[in-house]
């Protein structure tokens, strides 16, 4: 089998320093900053002495039976003029080119425990395999069982028997305290020629690519090309700080933009692996959304930061009211969340049952509340559940319908919950016209949609949206931040220019 559009690695061994630095006892940091600073003059020494704990995988599946094993299509940022490449890299193999029997992959890993004789490598390689095998640069080859992969991260851990033969192993090193433009190593098999050794910077990080909850990829330009999958990219202490998984190319080879799985990620996955043959991720049990700038300010919050919580799962670990839809998350255990993408990352790698304190904004104040983390694992059992509405109804002067902002609202009532096919659970005002052109049109608000809250207030009659919106006129407010409702009660947050 050809593999799909992402990289292949390979093994790595524990390595001595690069380069010996000599000069005056005085100096040597500074000979050694400036030796790296002009890049590695050979990597001869650190390849040699790698390259037995980098190996090739090969796999073997019955064709057509079960799954591709192919992981999903990533995708570049919207409009991106590469999108177009990245799709070919990743097209399917056409089915005349595969065998009539067997399918057949071949990528790379890397071994980090040489006495228990594990060997780290990504899912895709090994996916669906009905046998896996370790190859070495000698020559020598070991079967591998599986013991355990995780498709968020596409990992994968396997053991080979530590008694047949002398392993070497790779220590993984700290990703997070890499730099753009700091030196990095990949060795692995592209297109089946083991033992390849190219040489790169860090190009960028923290990049998202679309491939899964966990996106947080450092870019390469070492050169990285079809059969690197799995493998590790070195720095120059020769430790392990990426695992290569994906390229973007517009002809099936390398064109210097290849994407690795930072250690500091792949650390975590791979300990649960082998200690429990699954992952076990922290849950908070909420949905979340980007705190836009005009969020932020009709919050009264100084920047755009954090995630706001657009709903809470019913069942989850926060729904007893400590954390509340409309919260915006700005800490987690301690850890700054700068956006929304952080949450998830922090929250999962956490573990089970800790009690944590998490601050958040709500109704313009910080406050810290206490929430005990359940499983991610187990929240596929309430993936269907939805978040309802408040049910908070007040007593006030009866307005039945009314327009503001281009939204033209009235009181949810049988009929109209009938016409619109709205939850019973949902509760608050509807929305039976939006203006075209209006900034309601602009932000996506429909017909059919719920106003739950204003400003973080609950809304049941068309006279509390008004008298909420003219209250917030009154504070000098610009802008109107509104939680909505789909007919079957999943929420998300608007802002409405009232200007």
């Amino acid at each position: 089998m050809t593999p799909s559009k992402i990289l292949r690695a390979t093994r790595v061994a524990p390595v001595a320093a690069l380069l010996a630095l000599g000069g005056l006892a005085a100096t040597p940091v500074i000979v050694a900053q400036e030796a790296r600073a002009e890049g590695p003059a050979s990597v001869a020494d650190l390849a040699e002495r790698l390259a037995g704990a980098v190996v090739n995988i090969s796999t073997s599946r019955s064709a057509g039976g079960g799954s591709s094993g192919r992981v999903p299509l990533p995708k570049l940022p919207e409009g991106s003029p590469l999108q177009e490449f990245f799709d070919d890299f990743f097209q399917d193999e056409p089915e005349a080119d595969r065998g009539p029997r067997q399918a057949q992959s071949l990528g790379s890993g890397f071994v980090i425990d040489a006495k228990e004789g594990i060997v780290v490598t990504n899912n895709h390689v090994i996916s669906d395999a009905d046998e896996i095998v370790v190859n070495f640069t000698d020559g020598g080859k070991l079967d591998a069982e599986l013991l355990g992969v995780d498709t968020k991260t596409d990992l994968a851990v396997l053991k080979v028997d530590a008694s047949k033969r002398e392993l070497q192993e790779v220590p993984f090193g700290d990703s997070d305290r890499m730099r753009i433009g700091d030196w990095v190593m990949a060795i692995g098999n592209p297109f089946g020629l083991g033992g390849t050794v190219t040489v790169g910077i860090v190009s960028a990080r923290n990049r998202e690519i679309g491939s899964g909850p966990y996106d947080d990829f450092i870019q390469t330009d070492a050169a990285i090309n079809r059969g690197n999958s799995g493998g590790p990219l070195f720095n120059m202490d020769g430790e392990v700080i990426g695992i290569n998984t994906a390229i973007i190319s517009p002809t099936g080879g390398s064109i210097g933009i290849g994407f690795s799985i930072p250690s500091a990620l792949a650390i975590k996955v791979v300990d649960q692996l082998r200690e429990f043959g699954e992952t076990r991720r922290g849950w908070l049990g909420v949905r979340i959304q980007e705190v836009t700038d005009d969020i932020a300010e009709s919050l009264g919050m100084d920047e755009a930061m954090g995630a706001m919580v657009s709903g809470v799962i019913e069942g989850g670990p926060v729904d007893d009211g400590s954390i509340q839809p409309g919260d915006v998350i700005i800490t987690f255990d301690g850890q700054t969340v700068e956006n929304v993408r952080e949450l998830p990352r922090i929250v999962a790698e956490s573990p089970v049952g800790k009690e944590v304190d998490v601050t958040v904004v709500r109704k313009g104040e910080e406050e810290t509340v206490k929430v005990t983390l359940g499983r991610l694992e187990d929240s596929e059992k309430l993936a269907s559940a939805e978040t309802p509405g408040d049910e908070q109804a007040g007593e006030s002067e009866a307005v039945s319908s009314a327009a503001v902002l281009g939204m033209h609202m009235a009181e949810l009532n049988d009929a109209l919950r009938e016409q619109y096919e709205i939850s019973a659970d949902v509760n608050g005002v509807v929305i039976t016209k939006v203006d075209e052109d209006s900034v309601a049109a602009d932000k996506g608000v429909a017909v059919g949609d719920v106003i739950v809250e204003i400003a973080q207030a609950t809304v049941s009659t068309p006279k509390e949206a008004l008298d909420r919106l003219e209250e917030l006129k009154g504070q000098g407010r610009r802008n109107a931040l509104l939680m909505l409702a789909s007919k079957n009660g999943e929420l998300r947050f608007v802002t409405l220019r009232m200007d």
